[in-house]
């Protein structure tokens, strides 16, 4: 089977960028005649057959929706799925999921694009690069944008920061002197958003910060965001011989797995370690755990809402939103030595 022709190979062969490619495809008056030939004869030459988006735009036809995101597994990301599928159930669009991994996003993306099966797109966590937005702006793709932030498109953006400041600020009320958290071995901007939130909330209290105590688990799937690198992380304090009073996980998978090895250890929380987690997701409920709100299920309502309202009139001004959390105070973190 041949390999389709793409966009960025037409570019190439004609010497100009891919901005211009598209500027010829829909018939821009803003490409001198000299450019619009040599694109015109490399396409003829190539066999290039450019993707349908926008002329589907144009005819406001129901559309596929693309969700592009790094994991399909994880809890946080199955939140934000749900609203997106509530959210279009209500509307004639289909919709295609696309699994990009956690380690080559950029690259993954780009070969989306490629391929031109949707006409719109939700992007995920996934950071808009250089080479990304050229891309889009290329296509013209509608494209609506979740816990990330580029100027040039509609987002909503998650305040990481905000979230992990709530979270000292609660363990400090609450008591606690000696604080540690566990974060992600793979460093990506949401858990080092929770620390430095954290960590700013801690110095603005006037509280101590033993380095030591703030540490991660070796497991680098989901970026860290596991069961196992919280079990890792409290075997590490056990190794060390030096627990911290409260814990705050930078996720409620992690602390799901450090309460398990807390107990393995013949602890318990709270009463030996107060402990807490971030995002909300459903058990966090059922185990009594502490935790951050970020609204990742109205937050996939909304994205798909705004996408479909863009590909309706893509001449509006751009909404572009931080989300703030909202603290969830349950049992683990009870402070039974107050």
């Amino acid at each position: 089977m041949n390999k389709k022709v793409t966009i960025y190979e037409v570019a190439k062969r004609a010497g100009v960028a891919i901005s211009t490619v598209s500027r010829v495809l829909n018939g821009s008056q803003n490409v001198s005649e000299d450019t619009k030939v040599k694109v015109n004869d490399v396409i003829k030459e190539l066999n290039f057959r450019p993707q349908v988006n926008a002329r589907k735009l144009a005819s406001k036809e129901p559309q596929m929706l693309a969700i592009a995101v790094p994991s399909f597994t994880t809890p946080f990301f199955n939140e934000v799925l749900k609203g997106v599928k509530d959210e279009i159930s209500k509307m004639d669009l289909d919709i295609i999921l696309y699994n990009t991994g956690s380690k080559n996003p950029e690259e993954a993306v780009h070969n989306f694009f490629d391929r031109g099966t949707a006409d719109a797109l939700i992007l995920l966590s996934i950071d808009v690069t250089d080479k990304i937005h050229e891309v889009m702006q290329a296509t013209q793709t509608p494209v609506v944008l979740v816990n990330s932030a580029h100027e040039s498109y509609n987002y909503f953006m998650l305040n990481d920061y905000k979230g992990g400041y709530m979270s000292g600020e609660h363990l400090v009320k609450n008591g606690f002197q000696n604080i540690g958290m566990i974060s992600t071995v793979t460093k990506n901007k949401s858990s080092s958003e929770r620390e430095r939130g954290f960590i700013d909330a801690l110095k603005n209290y006037k509280m101590n910060i033993d380095d030591s105590l703030f540490i991660t688990g070796d497991s680098e799937k989901h970026g860290g965001f596991t069961e196992e690198a919280g079990f890792e992380a409290i075997n590490k304090y056990a190794e060390m011989g030096k627990f911290p009073d409260a814990i705050f996980c930078a996720n409620d998978t992690q602390a799901l797995g450090a309460i398990h090895a807390i107990n393995k250890l013949g602890m318990s929380v709270p009463e030996d370690i107060a402990l807490m987690g971030y995002d909300n997701i459903k058990f966090s409920k059922y185990m009594d755990l502490t935790t951050v709100n970020q609204k990742m299920y109205s937050t996939g309502v909304q994205a798909t809402s705004r996408l479909a309202e863009i590909i309706r009139n893509p001449d509006q001004d751009l909404i572009q939103t931080t989300i703030d959390p909202e603290l969830i105070e349950r049992g683990s973190t009870k402070n039974s030595k107050k």
